[in-house]
């Protein structure tokens, strides 16, 4: 099977799994192994149950790598020759996992390989498909890392790269989102965000919705969260989309309780935060007056105005239209003007 159907066929397979029509009324869900050996079990039954659907996505994780890299050679590289994916995924790293995996290298050597693909813009050097983690432990044991080297495209890099944190079910919702959005703004439609991620249309819009109204500061500020679904962020977004907050973000997220919190208890502190005083509009002589142009012969006249989220020319008067138009139509030449201007 040449790489491009392999890739192909397992977008296809982890598509249709999400999308695939609604069970019947009167069937009965199917549940996972682990569920299913557990439900019966009370308390310990549900300590067990967290413990068996943590292996179980691991193990999904180690499937889905082993389809990938079926029949290819498994080549050790030095990790010093190996870059990050151009598109990040993860917000940080958990320090403590890490030290697990770098004394479990140590110990028992590499269980799994890598993926990388060769740099497409360095000879010599590669670009990680997936197992950053990996690459970094070897770099910290001093040891080479084993590793499958594949030709593949940007497009196909994203897509296996995505599936395969889908799969090992490791990264939380926002890092998901976050990954999703950074793809979208790096030229990406829809169709290969859902593919990488495996989820259908209506999840990466809810996804890219939230990265769209709250801040990336405010988000780096909270971190990865990784026991906190959609629902927790999608609150937190309502009130960044109702406006007038910034002062109290940056009111708690300044504070050493703020500070000293993990990244889940981050999240809920600052939505109860916001949730104890409903946000107040901002009143217009609250903001930021616009900066006002008239030319000598008075035929248009600009207010200029910075938003919270961008920029705005209000063009009036007899010649509006026309030199609004002559602006729109030379828009990639004043943009080369003012990229000049700030060397």
């Amino acid at each position: 099977m040449s790489r491009k159907n392999l890739l192909t066929s397992i977008t296809e397979r982890k598509l249709t799994m999400v999308n695939s029509a609604p069970a019947p009324e009167n069937s009965t869900p199917s549940l996972s192994p682990a569920m299913e050996r557990n439900r019966n079990r009370g308390a310990f039954g549900a300590i067990t149950k967290s413990i068996d659907e943590l292996a179980e996505k691991a193990q999904a994780a180690k499937e889905f790598e082993a389809r990938l890299l079926e029949g290819a050679t498994v080549v050790e590289l030095d990790p010093a020759t190996i870059d990050a994916s151009f598109v990040a995924d993860r917000m940080g790293d958990d320090t403590e996992a890490f030290e697990e995996l770098v004394e479990a290298i140590r110990q028992r050597g590499q269980d799994s390989a890598i993926l990388v693909r060769p740099h497409p813009d360095s000879e010599g050097r590669y670009m990680t498909v997936f197992g950053h983690r990996r690459v970094r432990a070897a770099r910290a044991l001093g040891r080479p890392v084993k590793a499958v080297v594949k030709e593949l495209d940007n497009k196909n890099h994203v897509i296996a790269q995505g599936q395969e944190n889908s799969a090992r079910a490791d990264l939380s919702f926002i890092e998901k989102a976050v990954f999703a959005s950074n793809l979208e703004r790096s030229g990406y439609d829809r169709e290969v965000i859902m593919a990488s991620l495996s989820v259908d249309k209506t999840v990466v819009s809810k996804m890219i919705s939230v990265t769209n109204d709250i801040p990336v500061d405010v988000i780096r500020a909270i971190g990865p969260a990784k026991s906190s679904g959609r629902d927790r962020w999608y609150r937190l977004a309502l009130k960044f989309r109702d406006g007038g907050v910034e002062e109290k973000v940056a009111e708690l997220t300044g504070s050493p309780e703020f500070q000293t919190a993990d990244s889940d208890q981050r999240l809920e502190l600052l939505t109860r935060h916001l949730d104890t005083e409903k946000p107040k509009k901002k009143i217009s002589k609250s903001r930021p007056k616009g900066q006002a142009w008239v030319p000598e012969d008075k035929l248009v006249s600009v207010v200029a105005k910075a938003q919270p989220k961008g920029f705005s020319l209000d063009i009036r008067n007899k010649d509006a239209k026309s030199f609004g138009e002559w602006i729109s139509s030379n828009l990639e030449s004043l943009y080369e003007a003012f990229r000049k201007s700030e060397q």
